[in-house]
């Protein structure tokens, strides 16, 4: 193979400089999946319950995020923040590091769709399930957490395993506004060396592999947990 197009030396030179980075990818997975979580839940309890109003905003709130590309929801927090809150509040994000946007993007983006997974793993458990909950003296809290919460995780496992997966491969998008993160690094140096191949290819390797470890890892909790039935998200 043409030394021009790939060189094994650069690669060797090249991949554990990339592999540096990789913590900033993890970094925002955890983040994200975190805030996902728990704005994903509270708007799934608002659908669940029809709210007046918040139902309303929770459905076009779920609706953005689900249907507009997570670039251009990258460029909206990015460029659209700064302008409200100096607009209205008139503080300064100038000085904010630019990963707090990603954070934000990315948290928004799995809420959306962490909304909707878990609106309908609550849903598939069967309504009689917490009526004979009632019937023994349980709360609604108690009823959930103790029959609704573990029969709706259940369900909810393989379309957790999408959503992770779908995000790690989100994140690549973090340098388009300049973040360090592995894509970044190899913008960096190709940059100074003209050469590119080489690196995309070892964060290709790196998202393959993570992806891989990530899939192994839900399918030996939904052995363990007799998941059979998947959500659609």
């Amino acid at each position: 193979m043409s030394s021009n197009f790939f060189s094994w030396e650069r690669f060797v030179h090249v991949f554990p400089q990339v592999l540096q980075k990789l913590p900033v990818t993890f970094q925002i997975v955890v983040i994200a999946t975190i805030i996902g979580l728990l704005l994903g839940t509270l708007l799934a309890v608002i659908r669940i319950k029809r709210i007046p109003v918040l139902n309303q905003l929770a459905y076009l709130m779920i609706s953005f995020f689900r249907g507009t590309p997570a670039l251009v929801q990258m460029f909206i927090v990015y460029y659209g923040m700064p302008l409200l809150f100096r607009s209205y509040l008139n503080m300064d994000l100038s000085g904010v590091d630019k990963i707090f946007f990603v954070f934000i993007t990315f948290g928004l983006n799995q809420a959306g769709y962490m909304a909707e997974l878990i609106r309908a793993s609550i849903l598939s458990v069967p309504i009689g399930q917490t009526e004979a909950a009632y019937s023994v003296g349980l709360t609604g809290w108690q009823a959930f957490y103790r029959i609704v919460f573990p029969q709706a995780l259940k369900v909810a496992i393989p379309g957790l395993e999408t959503l992770f997966v779908m995000l790690l491969q989100d994140t690549a998008l973090a340098y388009m506004i300049g973040v360090a993160d592995m894509m970044g690094k190899v913008r960096m140096i190709a940059a100074t060396t003209r050469h590119s191949i080489e690196g995309y290819i070892g964060v290709a390797i790196i998202f393959a592999a993570i992806s891989l470890i990530l899939e192994g890892i839900f399918a030996v909790i939904n052995r363990r947990s007799g998941s059979r039935k998947k959500v659609v998200v």
